[in-house]
């Protein structure tokens, strides 16, 4: 069947959408829906037109598709919430009102925003996560379910759609009704508050004389000062007080000036800059336990012989200060007795790379990117030279770019089954680095890794898998990962052919390094991309700023689209 997808960004959904119903056999094309036009549905409804589809779906849309669209085709809509939920601020409401369990409709498009007939419904828990880790997550889940079954009906012929009863249109959260009091308000809902806009759009703020919009939120169990004070700091992220605790903010985003494009999501002490009054820089213990419930970008632990050393950054994004201070943790963890690390583990974004946010930002971003790609690339060499121990980068959430070819360079990869893989540079102007001419075709051949640098597609981990990138899928939830994860390290760490397979490894490595020097790989990548960092009218300069300031597309890319942030995701690319 020939599937087109509007949406509004080739947003994660969009491109798991993609991904999978590629997977299942379809023919899979999509386009954008852009504003713009005098007649703003003209545009959209020729280019359906043109496509000729069996059926559209619309994964991810901001406006109400034209009537010209849905009177001609079957057109089916992917909403955020359960039957009878509508509006467009669904997870937003659910996440600030402490629902315990949501779900996925699939809908067909009339003349009623999110009123019409259902062919598809799947509930799905909400755990205390943010709302982009529970987009990518479990409303990412059942809404595949969905999908994938109203796609089913459809191709009978036979089924038909039940009508809506009920159910109430509720409006758009806005910021009054975010509103953090902090002189009143416990942790419980000012975290509440937070991860119901802990990407888009933030929660609006008053702080040290400026407006900032807040982007995540985090428990911490130990410090406490009063309501509204800053405490501490840590990698990055500012500790404010609450009326009954403390919170631990990452990222801050200053307000959009009138007339200038928005401005980019930054850790909370780069945003702050010289406003930060001196304050403790408070580490996270080393060694929390499980009774601590305090926040850590970076931690690690042991099982027997295995460790495992985990990261989340915002939106996957990797700046220079998270490359060092993650490498530092690399090698402090290999010197444990250890014979199986483990890489991330985590429910969200494995990695996307370098991070674009903080270049943007940067007084010099052709510099920064700079530094960046070769922080990046002294951790993957980290990882790459490890010769006593087997590595497995654990991706329980998306990757992409250079994120993707960190974790090929471990020896194995094992992803969850819900992950969508970008391993291509090419949508943001970029040739990339990471060893990836190394890393790449030593996993898949020098074709194939042709291939999929120049298509550009988005895969699933079933796809990723039949091709070779990833050694083992793990079908479980998002929140299983991590123990999922833990179970199979101790295995592999316990196995009496893993010694063997260390000296293979190590063996390997010489060979390789003999055939052509790692350093080799590194110097023909880094030349290229300093000649497009360091050129003012290179496409990457463009392509970056439009991705950070959310600067709307003009046209529909040929392929698959220039991947853009979810009501989810922070400013990570590459």
């Amino acid at each position: 069947m020939y599937v087109l997808l509007v949406a509004s960004a080739f947003n994660s959904l969009t491109q798991r959408v993609h991904a999978e119903l590629r997977d299942h056999g379809h023919r899979v094309a999509v386009e954008l829906a852009l504003p713009g036009a005098s007649l703003p549905g003209a545009s959209l409804a020729e280019a359906v037109r043109g496509h000729r589809p069996d059926l559209v779906i619309a994964p991810m849309l901001r406006t109400a598709l034209p009537e010209e669209v849905w009177s001609a085709h079957t057109c089916l809509i992917v909403h955020p919430g359960p039957v009878g939920d509508r509006g467009p601020s669904s997870l937003d409401h659910a996440i600030q009102d402490g629902e315990t369990r949501w779900g996925v409709t699939v809908l067909q498009a009339n003349a009623e925003m999110d009123a019409g007939d259902v062919w598809a419904s799947v509930d799905c828990p909400v755990p205390p996560v943010g709302k982009s880790d529970l987009y990518r997550g479990e409303i990412a889940d059942a809404a595949l379910e969905a999908v994938l079954l109203a796609v089913e009906r459809f191709a009978s012929g036979t089924y038909v759609p039940r009508p809506q009863t009920g159910g109430r249109a509720r409006p758009l959260l806005r910021q009054e009704d975010r509103r953090i009091d902090w002189a009143a308000d416990g942790t419980e809902r000012v975290l509440r508050a937070l991860r119901a806009a802990d990407s888009q759009p933030g929660v609006r703020d008053d702080l040290l004389g400026g407006e900032w919009f807040l982007h995540g939120g985090h428990r911490e169990d130990h410090l406490r000062g009063r309501p509204g004070e800053l405490l501490a700091t840590r990698a990055g992220a500012v500790c404010r007080a609450t009326a009954d605790g403390a919170v631990w903010i990452p990222e801050l985003r200053a307000r959009r000036r009138p007339g200038r494009p928005a401005e980019p999501k930054l850790p909370a002490t780069v945003a702050l800059s010289d406003r930060l009054p001196p304050l403790p820089e408070v580490p996270a213990p080393p060694h929390a336990g499980p009774h601590r419930r305090t926040w850590s970008d970076i931690g690690y632990h042991e099982e027997g012989r295995a460790g495992f050393l985990t990261f989340s950054f915002p939106g996957g994004a990797m700046s220079t200060a998270h490359c060092r201070r993650l490498l530092d943790a690399y090698r402090s963890a290999c010197t444990r007795p250890t014979s199986v690390l483990v890489l991330g583990g985590g429910r969200d974004f494995f990695s996307n790379g370098i991070h674009l946010g903080v270049i943007e930002a940067a007084a010099d971003p052709a510099e920064e990117s700079w530094a960046n790609i070769n922080a990046m690339d002294d951790f993957v060499e980290a990882v790459l030279t490890t010769t006593d121990r087997l590595v497995v980068g654990a991706l329980g959430g998306n990757a992409a770019a250079g994120g993707v070819v960190l974790a090929l360079a471990a020896d194995e990869v094992w992803c969850r089954s819900g992950v969508v893989l970008n391993p291509h540079y090419r949508l943001m102007g970029l040739y990339g680095s990471e060893y990836w001419t190394y890393v790449l075709p030593r996993r898949v051949g020098p074709g194939l890794a042709e291939r999929l640098t120049a298509e550009a597609q988005p895969l699933s981990a079933a796809a990723a898998h039949g091709l070779g990138l990833v050694d083992r899928t793990v079908p479980c939830a998002p929140g299983e990962f991590t123990g999922e994860t833990e179970r199979l390290a101790v295995r592999l760490a316990a196995l009496p052919a893993t010694t063997a397979r260390i000296a293979a490894k190590k063996a390997a490595r010489e060979r390789d390094e003999a055939d052509r020097p790692l350093a080799a790989y590194r110097e023909a990548e880094l030349a290229r991309m300093h000649r497009t960092f360091f050129d003012p009218k290179a496409p990457y300069h463009a392509l970056r700023r439009a991705f950070v300031r959310k600067e709307r597309a003009v046209a529909t890319p040929p392929v698959t689209g220039l991947a853009v942030p979810d009501e989810a995701p922070g400013p990570a690319c590459c």
